[in-house]
């Protein structure tokens, strides 16, 4: 099958890069992005939330802001696909521009601030198309809210039906209540209160979503909380505030870090993750994955599944199925013979 992704690709990254989102989006909506074959190599399969995945690979969140194109999404290749942030309320996000490529990087910083639609909107779309796969839906707290802990609550009980997973994103660097509950006793009020939400059955999972730049001591605290109040996975991580050295002209616009340069560090925050959790509850890895390589490091450091999103723009929807493919070469390479027994192997 023929890539077109080449063809487009320097048209897209001399737009800004909202604008080629936009255009891709509407590009898939029309369906004249063609399907990605399936990635079915029986070593990568892998069950997360009760369910069995072909591979681990899954979208993660923010490419589909509004759940406008997640049906499509599977037929790019990906295993699962996870919609959002969604806030309870529409929200335009923060001034343009504040999104950054960082091409030599592979990298993007961004300081969108939750922009999306709202809760109402994003379920009207969810209502008319079920998912064809494992659906998650990022939830988060709107800028201006005055009680953050009923916006998640809210949010949980609107969306559970539609959802095989539900991502408490308390980790945005990039909006005025995105990072309030990484404080241990915030965090542990908030699963109190969703603990006693009566979520739809079958009851989806609650995961969280955790920064990279947590110091050790309260990584350790947060991971406490959760594993006290049963959380159900915990997502390994968000984007970044810190700069490693970079050489791009961009590199100092405030925001969040994605891609290559956010690799070593969010990987070795999961492998601290994995350690703390004895493997107790799935972790999913994710940051500055574009090779076989990358996501084998990843599950090797204690993920089960993983998401892709900068490398998308890239890589195009073809790094799907090459990560997939060179993923499941370096599992046989190393004698195993399953993705599952790969998982945590290094810690």
């Amino acid at each position: 099958m023929v890539d077109p992704y080449p063809l487009v690709k320097p048209l897209l990254l001399r737009l800004d890069p909202e604008t080629a989102h936009d255009l891709t989006l509407r590009a898939l909506a029309t369906g004249i992005v063609p399907s990605a074959a399936p990635l079915d190599d029986p070593i990568l399969a892998v069950e997360l939330f009760g369910r069995r995945l072909r591979h681990p690979v899954g979208l993660a969140a923010g490419f589909d802001k509004n759940a406008r194109v997640y049906a499509q999404m599977f037929g790019q290749g990906f295993a699962f696909v996870e919609i959002g942030g969604v806030t309870p309320l529409p929200q335009a996000g923060n001034a343009r521009p504040r999104v950054f490529r960082l091409p030599a990087e592979e990298a993007v910083i961004n300081r969108m601030g939750f922009p999306n639609a709202g809760a109402a909107a994003v379920e009207r779309r969810l209502a008319s198309r079920p998912a064809a796969g494992m659906l998650g839906i990022n939830l988060a707290s709107n800028a201006s809210s005055i009680d953050p802990i009923a916006d998640f609550t809210g949010l949980a009980l609107r969306f559970a039906r539609y959802a095989d997973y539900l991502t408490l994103d308390i980790s945005c660097p990039n909006t005025a209540n995105g990072q309030l509950f990484l404080d241990p006793a915030r965090l542990r009020e908030l699963l109190a209160a969703l603990a006693a939400v009566p979520l739809a059955e079958p009851r989806p999972a609650l995961v969280a979503k955790l920064s990279p730049d947590i110091e050790p001591a309260v990584l350790d605290a947060l991971v406490t909380v959760l594993l006290n109040a049963a959380i159900g996975g915990i997502i390994v991580s968000n984007t970044t505030a810190r700069r490693p050295p970079l050489a791009d002209a961009q590199r100092d616009q405030a925001g969040g870090l994605s891609g290559r340069p956010l690799f070593a560090a969010s990987t070795a925050m999961l492998a601290q993750v994995a350690r703390l959790t004895g493997g107790s509850v799935p972790l999913i890895g994710v940051g500055g994955i574009s090779s076989g390589a990358d996501a084998y490091a990843k599950i090797r450091a204690g993920a089960r599944a993983l998401q892709l999103y900068t490398a998308l723009i890239y890589g195009g929807p073809a790094a799907v199925a090459r990560i997939g493919r060179e993923l499941a070469a370096l599992l046989r390479r190393d004698g195993f013979t399953s993705l599952a027994q790969a998982v945590g192997s290094e810690n």
